[in-house]
């Protein structure tokens, strides 16, 4: 069982959230950034969905992830726009740069990924040790809501006329006391109906209560803590599955 975004995992991203997709994030962020003069830090910056509109909005983002694949993908769509980010592979809990950043953004839920608490509260003292004072943090998380072990789905995605890739996707486990959902996702390339590529992902994601994520925030050297759900500035959240979005600044 291989880890996640590799080779045809990273693909499939590329495919289903390509430059110009928009789950309400993009416009959300340019906002919340607009007047930024100085650096922007995307960790886990994935194809550069994101990256790119802040770029071309005139910001100045830099990005890194733990996935060369996804790597990949950003550099080539950075590049058929004639753009240039400072772009490198790391990790959020071992990163280091010389650069201060007056924001760090963090959307989709990728900070979910980590492992464990100890993971996650490394990755956030990082990130304020790499922000200005008065820097920003924005954060997505997201509860889960509907999960049940033994749920499986399957998705088709037509790369062109010769090549698909075949996504069969099962919850392996939901525990609630470690707050963890892993599922198991199997992807199969198929080159003019012919099954030439197999790849196995292991998928582990946590979820991290509301006044949990504050109270991290806090002890991580936050403060000033605003959050707002799907990305409608202060709204409140209602029910699970809602993104939410964390705002604290550096102090």
């Amino acid at each position: 069982m291989t880890t996640f975004y590799n080779t045809l995992s990273s693909a499939v991203y590329n495919y289903d959230k390509a430059i110009g997709i928009s789950f309400g994030d993009v416009g959300f962020y340019t906002s919340r950034l607009e007047g930024i003069s100085g650096k922007i830090l995307e960790p886990a910056v994935g194809n550069g969905r994101l990256l790119i509109p802040l770029t071309e909005a005139g910001l100045t983002v830099d990005g890194f992830d733990l996935s060369e694949a996804m790597l990949s993908h950003c550099r080539q769509n950075c590049h058929d726009r004639g753009l240039s980010p400072h772009l490198w592979q790391d990790s959020m809990t071992t990163f280091t740069s010389n650069e201060q950043y007056e924001a760090i953004i963090l959307p989709a839920g990728s900070f979910l990924l980590l492992p464990s608490h100890a993971d996650g509260m490394e990755a956030l003292r990082r990130f304020h040790d790499h922000l200005v004072p008065g820097g920003r943090l924005l954060i997505d998380l997201f509860l889960p809501d509907e999960l049940n072990a033994g749920q499986e789905s399957f998705r088709r995605f037509p790369l062109n006329n010769r090549e698909t890739i075949t996504l069969t996707s099962t919850v392996r486990s939901v525990d609630v006391v470690r707050q963890s959902v892993e599922s198991y996702n199997r992807y199969e390339k198929w080159v003019d109906g012919k099954l030439t590529e197999t790849e196995l992902e292991r998928f582990p994601v946590r979820w991290i209560g509301i006044e949990e994520a504050k109270l991290m925030l806090k002890e991580a050297g936050f403060t000033d803590i605003r959050l707002s759900a799907d990305y409608q500035m202060d709204k409140q959240p209602e029910q699970a599955g809602e993104m939410l979005t964390f705002e604290a600044v550096a102090k």
